[in-house]
Protein backbone atom coordinates (compact mmCIF):
# COMPACT_ATOMS: atom_id res chain seq x y z
CA UNK A 1 0.00 0.00 0.00
CA UNK A 2 2.87 2.44 1.05
CA UNK A 3 4.80 2.07 -2.40
CA UNK A 4 1.41 2.09 -4.51
CA UNK A 5 -0.30 5.40 -2.99
CA UNK A 6 3.29 6.82 -3.73
CA UNK A 7 3.55 5.30 -7.27
CA UNK A 8 0.02 6.65 -8.15
CA UNK A 9 0.56 9.83 -6.83
CA UNK A 10 4.08 10.76 -9.03
CA UNK A 11 2.60 9.42 -11.74
CA UNK A 12 -0.91 11.09 -11.71
CA UNK A 13 0.96 14.30 -10.77
CA UNK A 14 3.20 14.30 -14.14
CA UNK A 15 -0.43 13.60 -15.77
CA UNK A 16 -1.99 16.39 -14.12
CA UNK A 17 1.15 18.43 -14.78
CA UNK A 18 0.84 18.36 -18.54
CA UNK A 19 -3.07 18.65 -18.21
CA UNK A 20 -2.84 21.72 -16.47
CA UNK A 21 -0.14 22.76 -18.92
CA UNK A 22 -2.32 21.97 -22.02
CA UNK A 23 -5.40 23.81 -20.62
CA UNK A 24 -3.31 27.13 -19.59
CA UNK A 25 -1.28 27.26 -22.55
CA UNK A 26 -4.31 28.04 -24.86
CA UNK A 27 -7.49 29.03 -22.73
CA UNK A 28 -6.29 32.32 -21.06
CA UNK A 29 -5.63 33.65 -24.11
CA UNK A 30 -9.47 33.34 -25.30
CA UNK A 31 -9.74 37.68 -25.33
CA UNK A 32 -6.90 37.54 -28.10
CA UNK A 33 -8.57 34.80 -30.02
CA UNK A 34 -11.70 36.24 -30.34
CA UNK A 35 -10.34 39.32 -31.60
CA UNK A 36 -7.64 38.48 -33.77
CA UNK A 37 -8.73 34.92 -35.33
CA UNK A 38 -12.36 35.50 -34.80
CA UNK A 39 -13.33 39.03 -35.76
CA UNK A 40 -14.62 40.27 -32.19
CA UNK A 41 -13.87 43.51 -32.35
CA UNK A 42 -16.68 45.39 -29.63
CA UNK A 43 -17.62 43.68 -26.07
CA UNK A 44 -14.14 41.93 -25.78
CA UNK A 45 -15.32 41.57 -22.34
CA UNK A 46 -18.76 39.87 -22.46
CA UNK A 47 -17.62 37.61 -24.79
CA UNK A 48 -15.06 36.55 -22.99
CA UNK A 49 -17.30 36.21 -20.28
CA UNK A 50 -19.42 33.70 -21.78
CA UNK A 51 -16.68 31.69 -24.25
CA UNK A 52 -15.36 30.82 -20.35
CA UNK A 53 -18.05 30.16 -18.82
CA UNK A 54 -20.53 28.26 -21.30
CA UNK A 55 -17.29 25.41 -20.73
CA UNK A 56 -17.45 25.87 -17.07
CA UNK A 57 -21.49 25.89 -16.96
CA UNK A 58 -21.34 22.14 -19.25
CA UNK A 59 -18.47 20.84 -16.96
CA UNK A 60 -20.70 21.69 -13.74
CA UNK A 61 -23.73 19.99 -14.69
CA UNK A 62 -21.77 16.95 -16.41
CA UNK A 63 -19.54 16.14 -13.23
CA UNK A 64 -22.07 14.61 -10.81
CA UNK A 65 -22.77 11.79 -13.74
CA UNK A 66 -19.06 11.34 -14.13
CA UNK A 67 -18.47 11.10 -10.76
CA UNK A 68 -21.13 8.66 -10.19
CA UNK A 69 -19.65 6.57 -12.70
CA UNK A 70 -16.43 6.93 -11.49
CA UNK A 71 -17.79 5.32 -8.07
CA UNK A 72 -19.05 2.35 -10.50
CA UNK A 73 -15.94 2.00 -12.82
CA UNK A 74 -13.02 3.61 -11.06
CA UNK A 75 -11.83 6.95 -11.91
CA UNK A 76 -9.05 5.48 -13.94
CA UNK A 77 -11.55 5.26 -16.94
CA UNK A 78 -12.69 8.73 -16.29
CA UNK A 79 -9.15 9.86 -16.52
CA UNK A 80 -8.49 7.84 -20.00
CA UNK A 81 -11.73 9.12 -21.15
CA UNK A 82 -11.45 12.73 -20.19
CA UNK A 83 -7.67 12.89 -21.55
CA UNK A 84 -8.78 11.49 -25.09
CA UNK A 85 -11.80 13.14 -25.56
CA UNK A 86 -10.02 16.77 -24.71
CA UNK A 87 -7.26 15.81 -26.65
CA UNK A 88 -9.75 16.25 -29.99
CA UNK A 89 -11.86 18.98 -28.52
CA UNK A 90 -8.29 20.97 -28.55
CA UNK A 91 -7.47 19.87 -32.30
CA UNK A 92 -11.03 20.78 -33.51
CA UNK A 93 -10.83 23.95 -32.12
CA UNK A 94 -7.82 24.50 -34.43
CA UNK A 95 -10.48 24.64 -37.30
CA UNK A 96 -13.11 26.96 -35.86
CA UNK A 97 -13.63 30.60 -37.46
CA UNK A 98 -16.55 31.44 -36.43
CA UNK A 99 -17.34 33.10 -32.46
CA UNK A 100 -20.63 31.49 -32.57
CA UNK A 101 -19.44 27.76 -33.17
CA UNK A 102 -16.29 28.12 -30.54
CA UNK A 103 -18.76 28.39 -27.87
CA UNK A 104 -20.33 25.35 -29.11
CA UNK A 105 -16.87 23.49 -29.08
CA UNK A 106 -16.09 25.26 -25.13
CA UNK A 107 -19.60 23.73 -24.45
CA UNK A 108 -18.55 20.31 -25.72
CA UNK A 109 -14.89 20.80 -23.93
CA UNK A 110 -16.70 21.44 -20.90
CA UNK A 111 -18.96 17.98 -21.13
CA UNK A 112 -15.58 16.11 -21.69
CA UNK A 113 -13.59 17.53 -18.70
CA UNK A 114 -12.78 15.38 -15.61
CA UNK A 115 -9.26 14.43 -15.76
CA UNK A 116 -7.97 16.43 -12.89
CA UNK A 117 -10.96 15.57 -10.70
CA UNK A 118 -10.73 12.16 -11.63
CA UNK A 119 -6.62 12.24 -10.30
CA UNK A 120 -8.06 13.90 -7.54
CA UNK A 121 -10.57 11.63 -6.35
CA UNK A 122 -8.23 8.73 -7.29
CA UNK A 123 -5.84 10.17 -4.90
CA UNK A 124 -8.05 10.63 -2.05
CA UNK A 125 -9.47 7.25 -2.53
CA UNK A 126 -6.23 5.16 -2.91
CA UNK A 127 -4.19 6.90 -0.39
CA UNK A 128 -3.98 6.56 3.64
CA UNK A 129 -5.98 8.76 5.12
CA UNK A 130 -3.17 10.59 7.56
CA UNK A 131 -1.65 10.99 4.37
CA UNK A 132 -3.81 12.45 2.31
CA UNK A 133 -3.84 16.14 2.79
CA UNK A 134 -0.70 15.99 2.55
CA UNK A 135 -0.74 13.89 -0.82
CA UNK A 136 -3.93 16.51 -2.49
CA UNK A 137 -0.89 19.82 -1.27
CA UNK A 138 1.39 18.16 -3.67
CA UNK A 139 -1.62 17.26 -6.10
CA UNK A 140 -2.04 20.97 -6.06
CA UNK A 141 1.44 21.70 -7.41
CA UNK A 142 1.14 19.63 -10.20
CA UNK A 143 -1.65 22.16 -11.71
CA UNK A 144 0.31 25.65 -10.37
CA UNK A 145 3.40 23.97 -12.55
CA UNK A 146 1.82 23.36 -15.38
CA UNK A 147 0.01 26.77 -15.03
CA UNK A 148 3.37 28.33 -14.79
CA UNK A 149 5.04 26.64 -18.25
CA UNK A 150 1.62 26.50 -20.35
CA UNK A 151 1.36 30.72 -20.19
CA UNK A 152 4.87 31.40 -20.96
CA UNK A 153 5.22 29.09 -23.65
CA UNK A 154 1.43 29.95 -24.64
CA UNK A 155 2.50 33.27 -24.69
CA UNK A 156 5.36 32.53 -26.70
CA UNK A 157 3.70 30.95 -29.33
CA UNK A 158 1.20 33.15 -30.08
CA UNK A 159 3.25 36.12 -30.13
CA UNK A 160 5.50 33.96 -33.02
CA UNK A 161 2.92 32.05 -34.62
CA UNK A 162 -0.49 32.83 -33.22
CA UNK A 163 -3.32 32.21 -30.73
CA UNK A 164 -4.82 29.52 -33.13
CA UNK A 165 -1.37 27.28 -33.34
CA UNK A 166 -2.04 26.48 -29.15
CA UNK A 167 -5.00 24.59 -29.46
CA UNK A 168 -3.14 22.24 -31.66
CA UNK A 169 -0.04 22.00 -28.79
CA UNK A 170 -2.53 21.81 -26.14
CA UNK A 171 -4.04 18.74 -27.92
CA UNK A 172 -0.43 17.19 -28.33
CA UNK A 173 0.24 17.47 -24.40
CA UNK A 174 -3.12 16.33 -23.67
CA UNK A 175 -2.79 13.10 -25.32
CA UNK A 176 0.56 12.76 -23.12
CA UNK A 177 -1.64 13.21 -20.22
CA UNK A 178 -4.12 10.48 -21.31
CA UNK A 179 -1.43 8.03 -22.16
CA UNK A 180 -0.06 8.16 -18.75
CA UNK A 181 -3.19 7.39 -17.31
CA UNK A 182 -4.03 4.34 -19.83
CA UNK A 183 -0.40 2.86 -19.31
CA UNK A 184 0.78 3.79 -15.84
CA UNK A 185 -1.79 4.78 -13.59
CA UNK A 186 -2.73 1.48 -11.04
CA UNK A 187 -5.72 1.44 -9.14
CA UNK A 188 -7.76 -0.41 -6.47
CA UNK A 189 -11.31 -0.23 -6.46
CA UNK A 190 -14.07 -2.14 -5.18
CA UNK A 191 -17.02 -1.65 -7.16
CA UNK A 192 -20.03 -0.37 -4.89
CA UNK A 193 -22.30 -3.45 -3.22
CA UNK A 194 -26.40 -2.49 -4.39
CA UNK A 195 -27.92 -0.20 -6.54
CA UNK A 196 -26.15 2.35 -7.81
CA UNK A 197 -26.90 5.73 -6.15
CA UNK A 198 -28.57 8.79 -8.66
CA UNK A 199 -27.03 12.11 -8.47
CA UNK A 200 -30.43 13.18 -6.17
CA UNK A 201 -29.47 11.04 -3.57
CA UNK A 202 -26.11 12.08 -3.75
CA UNK A 203 -27.19 15.28 -3.14
CA UNK A 204 -29.35 14.33 -0.43
CA UNK A 205 -26.94 12.53 1.32
CA UNK A 206 -24.39 15.93 0.71
CA UNK A 207 -27.38 17.60 2.62
CA UNK A 208 -27.44 15.70 5.47
CA UNK A 209 -23.74 16.53 6.11
CA UNK A 210 -23.58 20.23 7.46
CA UNK A 211 -19.96 20.47 7.32
CA UNK A 212 -19.48 19.15 3.70
CA UNK A 213 -22.51 21.74 1.96
CA UNK A 214 -20.45 24.58 4.01
CA UNK A 215 -17.21 23.65 1.83
CA UNK A 216 -19.46 23.05 -1.06
CA UNK A 217 -20.74 26.92 -0.46
CA UNK A 218 -16.60 28.30 0.16
CA UNK A 219 -15.74 26.31 -3.25
CA UNK A 220 -18.95 28.06 -4.99
CA UNK A 221 -17.79 31.30 -3.56
CA UNK A 222 -13.66 30.99 -3.97
CA UNK A 223 -14.13 29.71 -7.45
CA UNK A 224 -16.10 32.73 -8.59
CA UNK A 225 -14.07 35.80 -6.85
CA UNK A 226 -11.01 33.48 -8.87
CA UNK A 227 -12.87 33.53 -12.32
CA UNK A 228 -14.05 37.04 -12.16
CA UNK A 229 -10.45 37.92 -13.41
CA UNK A 230 -10.00 35.05 -16.04
CA UNK A 231 -11.14 36.83 -18.84
CA UNK A 232 -9.87 40.25 -17.53
CA UNK A 233 -6.28 39.40 -16.64
CA UNK A 234 -5.35 39.56 -20.36
CA UNK A 235 -6.78 42.97 -21.14
CA UNK A 236 -5.85 44.53 -17.86
CA UNK A 237 -2.51 43.69 -19.45
CA UNK A 238 -3.35 45.49 -22.51
CA UNK A 239 -4.27 48.10 -20.03
CA UNK A 240 -1.64 48.79 -17.78
CA UNK A 241 1.06 47.72 -20.12
CA UNK A 242 0.54 49.57 -23.53
CA UNK A 243 1.13 47.12 -25.89
CA UNK A 244 -1.07 44.95 -27.95
CA UNK A 245 1.38 43.30 -29.44
CA UNK A 246 3.20 41.76 -26.54
CA UNK A 247 -0.20 41.38 -24.73
CA UNK A 248 0.38 37.74 -24.99
CA UNK A 249 4.03 37.07 -23.72
CA UNK A 250 3.48 39.67 -21.15
CA UNK A 251 -0.03 38.18 -19.44
CA UNK A 252 1.53 34.59 -19.99
CA UNK A 253 4.06 35.47 -17.52
CA UNK A 254 1.47 37.57 -15.11
CA UNK A 255 -0.54 33.91 -14.94
CA UNK A 256 2.63 32.31 -14.40
CA UNK A 257 3.57 34.30 -11.30
CA UNK A 258 0.24 31.97 -9.14
CA UNK A 259 1.13 29.14 -10.34
CA UNK A 260 5.00 29.65 -8.82
CA UNK A 261 4.01 30.99 -6.05
CA UNK A 262 1.80 27.84 -5.83
CA UNK A 263 4.92 25.32 -6.46
CA UNK A 264 6.84 26.99 -3.73
CA UNK A 265 4.33 26.68 -1.06
CA UNK A 266 1.57 24.18 -2.00
CA UNK A 267 3.05 20.95 -0.21
CA UNK A 268 4.48 23.48 2.66
CA UNK A 269 0.90 24.26 3.15
CA UNK A 270 -0.45 20.69 3.20
CA UNK A 271 2.24 19.84 5.78
CA UNK A 272 1.06 22.88 7.82
CA UNK A 273 -2.81 21.95 8.05
CA UNK A 274 -1.41 18.57 8.64
CA UNK A 275 -0.19 20.56 12.00
CA UNK A 276 -2.72 22.75 12.68
CA UNK A 277 -5.56 21.64 10.89
CA UNK A 278 -6.88 22.46 7.55
CA UNK A 279 -9.59 24.64 8.80
CA UNK A 280 -7.36 26.83 10.16
CA UNK A 281 -5.24 26.75 7.07
CA UNK A 282 -8.28 27.53 5.18
CA UNK A 283 -8.76 30.81 7.36
CA UNK A 284 -5.04 32.14 6.90
CA UNK A 285 -5.35 31.43 2.71
CA UNK A 286 -8.80 33.14 2.36
CA UNK A 287 -7.25 36.63 4.39
CA UNK A 288 -3.84 36.43 2.58
CA UNK A 289 -5.70 36.22 -0.99
CA UNK A 290 -8.25 38.45 -0.14
CA UNK A 291 -5.67 41.48 0.89
CA UNK A 292 -3.49 40.34 -1.84
CA UNK A 293 -6.49 41.00 -4.17
CA UNK A 294 -7.27 44.43 -2.49
CA UNK A 295 -3.57 45.44 -3.19
CA UNK A 296 -3.29 44.64 -6.61
CA UNK A 297 -5.91 48.16 -6.89
CA UNK A 298 -4.42 50.60 -8.88
CA UNK A 299 -1.26 49.05 -9.89
CA UNK A 300 -0.12 50.85 -12.90
CA UNK A 301 2.82 48.96 -13.58
CA UNK A 302 3.73 45.36 -14.90
CA UNK A 303 6.39 44.50 -13.00
CA UNK A 304 4.68 45.63 -9.86
CA UNK A 305 1.35 43.68 -10.31
CA UNK A 306 3.34 40.55 -11.28
CA UNK A 307 5.02 40.99 -8.08
CA UNK A 308 1.62 41.40 -6.04
CA UNK A 309 0.00 38.29 -8.16
CA UNK A 310 2.91 36.42 -6.64
CA UNK A 311 2.37 37.16 -2.92
CA UNK A 312 -1.22 37.06 -3.47
CA UNK A 313 -0.55 33.30 -4.74
CA UNK A 314 1.49 32.82 -1.83
CA UNK A 315 -1.12 32.74 0.28
CA UNK A 316 -4.08 31.24 -2.33
CA UNK A 317 -1.88 28.24 -2.45
CA UNK A 318 -3.47 26.94 1.05
CA UNK A 319 -7.10 27.17 -0.33
CA UNK A 320 -8.24 24.33 -2.57
CA UNK A 321 -5.80 21.76 -0.79
CA UNK A 322 -7.26 22.49 2.61
CA UNK A 323 -11.15 22.62 0.59
CA UNK A 324 -9.96 18.91 -0.77
CA UNK A 325 -8.61 17.94 2.58
CA UNK A 326 -11.44 19.03 4.54
CA UNK A 327 -13.80 17.10 2.12
CA UNK A 328 -11.99 13.72 2.89
CA UNK A 329 -12.15 14.28 6.19
CA UNK A 330 -15.98 15.16 6.49
CA UNK A 331 -17.35 12.37 4.00
CA UNK A 332 -17.43 8.92 4.70
CA UNK A 333 -15.10 6.69 3.03
CA UNK A 334 -17.85 5.33 0.35
CA UNK A 335 -18.68 8.74 -0.25
CA UNK A 336 -15.49 10.28 -0.66
CA UNK A 337 -15.58 9.98 -4.40
CA UNK A 338 -19.29 11.05 -5.24
CA UNK A 339 -18.52 13.84 -2.58
CA UNK A 340 -15.22 15.55 -4.41
CA UNK A 341 -17.39 15.40 -7.71
CA UNK A 342 -20.04 17.69 -6.14
CA UNK A 343 -17.62 19.76 -4.85
CA UNK A 344 -16.76 19.90 -8.47
CA UNK A 345 -20.17 21.32 -9.70
CA UNK A 346 -19.71 23.72 -7.34
CA UNK A 347 -16.36 24.62 -8.15
CA UNK A 348 -17.20 24.60 -12.18
CA UNK A 349 -20.49 26.43 -10.91
CA UNK A 350 -18.16 29.01 -9.57
CA UNK A 351 -15.92 29.05 -12.22
CA UNK A 352 -19.28 29.89 -15.29
CA UNK A 353 -20.69 32.48 -12.98
CA UNK A 354 -17.21 34.30 -12.10
CA UNK A 355 -16.09 34.91 -15.93
CA UNK A 356 -19.84 35.99 -16.35
CA UNK A 357 -20.29 38.41 -13.88
CA UNK A 358 -16.48 39.73 -14.70
CA UNK A 359 -17.08 39.92 -18.55
CA UNK A 360 -20.26 42.24 -17.47
CA UNK A 361 -18.22 43.89 -15.17
CA UNK A 362 -15.74 44.50 -17.37
CA UNK A 363 -18.00 46.40 -19.49
CA UNK A 364 -19.30 48.39 -16.95
CA UNK A 365 -16.81 49.58 -14.69
CA UNK A 366 -12.93 49.93 -14.87
CA UNK A 367 -11.17 46.59 -14.75
CA UNK A 368 -9.28 47.51 -11.13
CA UNK A 369 -12.41 47.89 -9.31
CA UNK A 370 -13.09 43.87 -9.80
CA UNK A 371 -10.30 43.39 -7.39
CA UNK A 372 -12.12 45.19 -4.77
CA UNK A 373 -14.64 42.62 -5.48
CA UNK A 374 -12.80 39.56 -5.74
CA UNK A 375 -10.71 40.28 -2.60
CA UNK A 376 -14.02 41.23 -0.16
CA UNK A 377 -15.65 38.11 -1.85
CA UNK A 378 -12.50 36.08 0.11
CA UNK A 379 -12.24 38.37 2.94
CA UNK A 380 -16.22 37.98 3.41
CA UNK A 381 -15.88 33.92 3.18
CA UNK A 382 -13.09 34.08 5.38
CA UNK A 383 -15.15 36.22 8.21
CA UNK A 384 -18.48 33.87 7.74
CA UNK A 385 -15.73 30.62 8.20
CA UNK A 386 -14.49 32.26 11.57
CA UNK A 387 -18.30 33.23 12.62
CA UNK A 388 -19.41 29.35 11.99
CA UNK A 389 -16.77 28.24 13.72
CA UNK A 390 -17.57 30.12 17.09
CA UNK A 391 -21.08 29.00 16.89
CA UNK A 392 -20.37 25.49 16.60
CA UNK A 393 -17.79 26.18 19.55
CA UNK A 394 -20.51 27.41 21.82
CA UNK A 395 -22.49 24.94 20.56
CA UNK A 396 -20.50 22.50 21.76
CA UNK A 397 -19.79 24.05 24.81
CA UNK A 398 -23.24 24.40 25.82
CA UNK A 399 -25.14 21.51 24.15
Amino acid sequence: MEFRWKRNLFILWIGVFFCGMAYTLSIPFIPLFLQEELGIRSDVEAWSGVTFSVGFLASALIAPYWGSLADKYGRKPMLIRSGFSLCVVYFITFFVHDPYIFIIVRILQGLMAGFIPAAIALVGTNTPDKQVGYALSVMSTATATGGILGPLVGGLLSHWVGTRECFVVSGCIMLISAAIALIWVKEVHEKPKGARPSVLDDLKQAAGNKQLMRIFSMTLIVATSVMILEPLLTLYVVEIGGSAKGASLSSGIIFSAVGIATVIMGSRWGIIGQRIGYDKTLYIGLIGGGIGNLLQLGTHNLIVFGMLRFSYGLFFAAVYPALNALIVQYADNEFRGRAISLNQTANQFGMMAGPLIGGLLGGWISIQFVFIITGAALLGAALTMKLNSRREAKQSLFG
